[in-house]
């Protein structure tokens, strides 16, 4: 049964690990200090409640950045004592020293105002390096480390002081006790030196103000300030609202306030932010909240115009967003949630989309080019009038259409139907030498040897000069790399044959001859439809069916007596050693009986059995070490070529049968399977 704790009073709550809280409705309840640490949260509804910390932890906070702020104040007004020492006429080395000190606090001011903490710390380092020269080490450190200490000290007080009151009247109050440091400095230093006061009251005054400054910019999510930024946070998130390593797949915070809360490490699954309050007050830790313009799009669904180029946005919730016009180039939206959203005229240039819900989004106009839609890409009810496969230029800021026409518009539902073929296929890219014929017959040894992947040829893309993308449609769990490996792998051994060593198998094969033709079309004259600057050819719908094993043809296009080659193979078999056991043939006793089937077939022309001779002999040769790699390569081009020779010829043939049950046993002696 799902729990129901809907405006209850749930502060201090202890969900700690707790696995029966999916799908839980906490909807408008007090959830102050609670703690859901590695609890099972997935779907659960927090819309409207009040998140962060308790009352007595907020009290003590404000209290400790209070002190922070009295320890500002000391500091910035020993800054002003060191830099009064200018005016000390008594004393030269101090007048030295002092002046070194105004000098490097005037440039921090200016820095830390114009550039940040952290550039005004790289340049305090160079003017390190100068007042060393001038003045000793003494000097810089001093006037250096205070200033950097008190101006860290207020602004983290000022920060933590924003986060939790969210106004500047706690901030002011620090301001005060700072004030007050500074004074009392002041005055235990204003017997002995008559500037001193008005020195360190100056630099109080100025450090305070300098720090309200900077605590103020930190909380706006400048990042000249992060560093302040990122102490603060996590010191206003303590003991707050903590959903550590909790599972907070599908979880809705609409309209929920959650300040002071930490979401370090949580799983954050397509969860709903919008309209929620204080979202910038979290402590994100490495989740998609780390990023004050994503927090901004969960909140308001307004994305339009927006860059959003080469982000993690993985698992994100943008459910009805306005993302007309935005840029998404380079961006991981894989797993997120796209329904309905508006995404005219967006780009998705190599957008990653693979299990992304699309369904009801609209595309009219969106530039796909090279974007990562897989079979797991929802598309149902996708609304798009027209697509363009590049992105815009001004000489061209209508590149590659989709449809061409540019009267004409997609159909409901003709939009999924156009992109689907293009994602659920194995590309098999040629790009150097693009040899027709070796393509077509390793794409049916493909095909044959894996029946279960259900290859089908969909298209033919051209791609420049002699290159050439041959897309197959497979099955949905088929292993792509494997098929790539091994389709290349069989593709280069034949592209390595003579033009003549093929032609016999085009002879006796219309199939590889019919698409060895499509190829050579492809290559010659393309057409039909585009693929981002991809020309497409208008083959389609070829399927691989039957069991014939067609792997490529043999031997020596010349004609030789075929006593003399015969007798050439004898020879190279009798280099063969003899089976120990006459029960287990091996690879001469195997490669004999198969010479004698050649020479005696009534079905293979003079040429053929010339040809399928030569391979014996090839075999014979390579029997020698049959374990070497090379030697093996070489043995399974010369097994390949002979399986080709017997192709179409009629299943009762002598050396058909022969081939069947020797070519197999001869393979598995080479190590071939």
């Amino acid at each position: 049964m799902t729990e129901d704790f809907s405006g209850q009073n749930l502060r201090g709550h202890n969900f700690k690990g707790r696995k029966d809280l999916a799908d839980a409705n906490f909807s408008y309840a007090d959830i102050r200090g609670a703690n859901f640490t590695n609890a099972n949260l997935t779907g659960a509804n927090f819309s409207h409640a009040k998140a962060g910390l308790q009352r007595r932890w907020a009290i003590l906070l404000v209290i400790v950045s209070w002190l922070l702020s009295g320890l500002s104040g000391l500091l910035w007004a020993l800054n002003g004592f060191v830099a009064s020492l200018t005016f000390d006429t008594s004393n030269s080395s101090y007048q030295i020293r002092g002046g070194t000190t105004l000098i490097i606090l005037i440039a921090f001011f200016l820095i830390a105002i114009r550039q940040g903490l952290t550039a005004s710390l790289g340049a305090g380092i160079v003017a390190g390096a100068v007042a060393f020269a001038l003045a000793g080490a003494v000097a810089f450190a001093v006037a250096f480390a205070l200033a950097l200490a008190g101006a860290i000290a207020f602004a983290v007080a000022g920060a933590v002081a924003l986060a939790l009151a969210g106004a500047f009247a706690v901030a002011f109050a620090g301001a005060a006790f700072a004030l007050a440091g500074a004074g009392a400095l002041a005055f235990v230093f204003a017997g002995a030196f008559a500037l001193s006061l008005a020195f360190a009251g100056a630099f109080a005054l100025a450090g305070t103000l300098l720090s309200i400054y900077i605590a103020w910019r930190a909380m706006k999510g400048d990042e000249k300030y992060s560093l302040v930024r990122n102490i603060a946070i996590p010191f206003a998130a303590t003991g707050g609202t903590s959903f550590r390593y909790a599972d907070l797949t599908g979880a809705d915070f609409t309209q929920a306030t959650l300040k002071s809360t930490d979401f370090r490490n949580t799983i954050l699954v397509c969860s709903c932010w919008h309209q929620a309050k204080m979202l910038d007050r979290v402590r994100p830790g490495l989740t998609y909240l780390k990023n004050s313009q994503v927090r901004q799009l969960l909140v308001t669904g307004q994305g339009q115009d927006n860059n959003f180029d080469h982000q993690d946005l993985r698992s994100i919730n943008l459910k009805e967003a306005n993302l007309a016009d935005a840029s998404f180039i380079g961006t991981d939206l894989s797993e997120a949630n796209l329904q309905d959203a508006d995404l005219s005229r967006a780009k998705l240039k190599q957008t990653q989309l693979d299990g992304t819900d699309l369904t009801g989004a609209t595309l009219t106009g969106a530039y796909i080019e090279d974007w990562g839609i897989t079979n797991t890409t929802k598309l149902h009810g996708v609304k798009c009038e027209y697509v363009f496969m590049r992105l815009p230029t001004k000489e061209d800021p209508d590149p590659l259409r989709k449809p061409d026409n540019k009267q004409e518009v997609f159909a409901d539902g003709d939009f999924a139907d156009f992109i689907k073929p293009i994602f659920d296929t194995l590309d098999l890219y040629h790009n150097q030498g693009v040899d027709p014929r070796a393509v077509a017959i390793a794409f049916k040894n493909l095909a044959e040897n894996h029946p279960e992947a259900e290859l089908e040829i969909v298209a033919m893309e051209k791609r420049g000069d002699d290159k050439i993308l041959l897309r197959a449609k497979t099955a949905a769990l088929s292993d792509k790399s494997q098929l790539s490996a091994e389709y290349f792998d069989d593709y280069n051994q034949l592209k390595a044959l003579s033009q003549s060593q093929q032609l016999l198998l085009v002879e006796k094969d219309s199939y590889i001859s019919d698409l060895k033709n499509m190829i050579t079309t492809a290559l010659g004259q393309p057409k039909s439809y585009t693929q981002g600057n991809t020309i497409m050819s208008d083959i389609s719908g070829i399927n691989i069916q039957g069991s014939s094993n067609v792997s490529g043809i043999a031997g020596n296009s010349s004609i030789a007596n075929l006593g003399t080659i015969s007798g050439n193979v004898s020879i190279a078999l009798n280099e063969l050693p003899d089976a120990p056991d006459a029960e287990k043939p091996e690879i001469k006793e195997l490669l004999s009986q198969l010479q004698d089937a050649i020479i005696q077939s009534t079905y293979l022309s003079e040429e053929e059995k010339a040809e399928a001779l030569e391979q014996v002999k090839t075999l014979a040769e390579v029997g020698k070490n049959p374990q070497e790699s090379t030697k093996q390569k070489t043995a399974k081009t010369a097994i390949t070529m002979l399986k080709g020779i017997f192709t179409g010829l009629p299943a009762v043939a002598s050396v058909v049968e022969a081939g069947n049950k020797l070519l197999p046993a001869i393979s598995k002696l080479f190590g071939l399977g």
